[in-house]
């Protein structure tokens, strides 16, 4: 079956101290590995208020020249990104670092690793909190994930030199969750439902980190469906 999708964001505060497992994960819809979580119904477009793992000791410097947490994934599981670019400085390098949160998140998934110092990196606020509930669920079920997932369609709202939205869609029907314990991937065969329409926003913070403040999937949306 597809991946799940991240959960909708709570209403709660965090800090980049956040400790992953200090999250509870149980009564969680992300334990449930055959339907996705986050399905909401809001506005469709952001709001404008506001295997390997990380090593926490391990980091690299970047074209920008922000040193960042060293993110590696395992060989079966792979991104690609269509049509993520763009001639705005700014929101070229959100999108950036868009990519850098979702390669971090997977790599917190498949390196079966609560603590990765890369998910306070690129998360903060509601979003981190979601994202931490997230991996703590793949871990807490043995789970892991596997395959090819493609993000398109990426489209940038600037509200501030500080502030953009970014929504966009990924097809997961390449990409599936595996058991950590036997190995097994749960193929299913591809649907509406292997297309998550993703609604965030992402904010600058004062190292110049762009990092995901609020995100939402919802999975099936006619917006990102063939």
């Amino acid at each position: 079956m597809q991946r799940r999708t991240l959960p909708t964001a709570i209403a709660l505060t965090a800090t980049t101290a956040f400790l992953l497992t200090a999250c509870g994960g149980g009564g969680d819809d992300s334990t449930s590995h055959d339907k996705a979580t986050g399905a909401d119904s809001g506005s469709a477009t952001p709001s404008a208020s506001p295997t390997s793992s990380v090593s926490p000791s391990s980091s690299s410097s970047s074209a920008d020249g922000i040193v960042r947490p060293k993110v590696t994934l395992p060989a079966d599981v792979h991104n690609v990104y269509e049509g993520w670019t763009s001639n705005d400085p700014a929101e070229a390098a959100a999108l950036a670092d868009a990519k850098r949160r979702i390669e971090a998140t997977d790599a917190a998934i498949t390196g079966d690793d609560l603590n990765s110092e890369a998910i306070p990196f690129y998360y903060t606020g509601d979003a981190l909190l979601g994202a931490a509930r997230w991996i703590k669920g793949y871990t807490d079920d043995d789970y892991t994930v596997t395959g090819t997932t493609r993000f398109y369609n990426p489209q940038l709202t600037k509200y501030s030199t500080s502030a953009i939205g970014l929504i966009y869609c990924s097809d997961e029907g390449k990409a599936f969750d595996k058991n950590r314990k036997t190995g097994k991937v749960e193929k299913t065969a591809v649907t509406k439902n292997s297309y998550v329409f993703y609604n965030t926003r992402l904010d600058k913070n004062k190292n110049g980190i762009w990092q995901t403040s609020k995100l939402i999937g919802m999975r099936g949306e006619e917006k990102c469906t063939p």
